[in-house]
């Protein structure tokens, strides 16, 4: 039985890589699709520096979270990943290894649960089309912004450092204005940009909502815990009088010694008898008095 692929992260994760390993390729081929046009190759240089950022993020993440450092790197094509996250064109094709690692994952584990996954953890998916979707528009967006605008006449879009500029303010929903289309088609893709930034970024907002105000699990669970285990107030008067019951009963029945606690008790009894005694003697001595001067008294 083989070793388990310690490598693997979960299934979103490793579709969202997979799936931005095959945008930095079709980058590849756009590249020199577009080698007469300065302008859209720096966008494309652009985008594949972010790609290769992203994938050595990728792969310190692998290697840090792996059980076998040398084990992903050696026997799990790590040397391909690290190789391919750096900025050179010769090495960008080793991102193939990252697609056939997608595509043994999705043979392995099934289309079936595959969705399960996916449908369970919602909030993380959700925010990885987010990012999947804000790159897409960030480099077609700005490729299809530049192509319109570059050569119209009264353009302030010109060149790359502008589109891109554009595209992130407009996706932001930001809007300064400085850049702004100025041709039919222009304005289309402006509304397009903005349409889809608003929809990102108002559900990206919503999952950082939820994420740190929503209480956590833990705290929900620890929170019933201690309610249901938490003793009920005693009252002092009632644990006094619990006590003093105990103690009666530990007393052993029908023996004629008794504790010492028993004893004080008595002595305390006999005393408050006595003084009750002693003040109904007086109130009746005061009452007598009292009638006797009222019969002495002349009519």
């Amino acid at each position: 039985m083989s070793a388990p692929r310690t490598e693997l992260k979960s299934t979103g994760y490793e579709i969202f890589i997979g799936l931005l390993s095959v945008l930095s390729i079709l980058n590849l081929i756009l590249v020199y699709a577009v080698v007469s046009d300065p302008g859209l190759q720096q966008i494309l240089n652009v985008m594949n520096l972010l790609f290769s950022g992203i994938f050595l993020g990728d792969f310190t993440y692998r290697i840090s979270t792996a059980p076998s450092a040398g084990a992903y790197f050696f026997k799990h094509f790590g040397w391909a990943d690290l190789l391919a996250s750096l900025p050179f064109p010769q090495a960008k094709i080793l991102r193939v290894f990252r697609l056939v690692r997608v595509a043994r994952l999705l043979r392995d584990v099934g289309p079936r649960t595959i969705w399960r996954s996916i449908t369970r953890d919602r909030a993380g998916s959700a925010l990885l089309l987010l990012l999947l979707m804000g790159i897409l528009v960030l480099e077609f967006g700005s490729l299809a912004i530049l192509k319109v605008e570059e050569y119209a006449e009264g353009a302030n879009i010109t060149s790359a450092s502008d589109a891109l500029w554009y595209t992130i303010v407009t996706i932001s929903t930001v809007g300064y204005g400085d850049q702004y289309p100025v041709t039919e088609a222009g304005r289309f893709i402006g509304t397009g940009i903005i349409i889809i930034g608003v929809g990102i970024f108002g559900t990206f907002t919503g999952y950082l909502a939820n994420l740190f105000l929503s209480p956590r699990k833990g705290d929900d669970s620890a929170a019933a815990t201690s309610t249901t285990d938490a003793p009920a107030p005693v009252d002092a008067t009632t644990d006094v009088a619990s006590a003093a019951g105990e103690k009666a009963s530990a007393a052993p029945v029908g023996s004629g010694a008794q504790p010492a606690g028993s004893a004080a008790t008595l002595d305390d009894l006999r005393t408050l008898l006595a003084r009750s005694e002693a003040s109904l003697a007086e109130v009746k001595v005061l009452l007598g008095g009292g009638s006797d001067a009222a019969d002495a008294a002349p009519a």
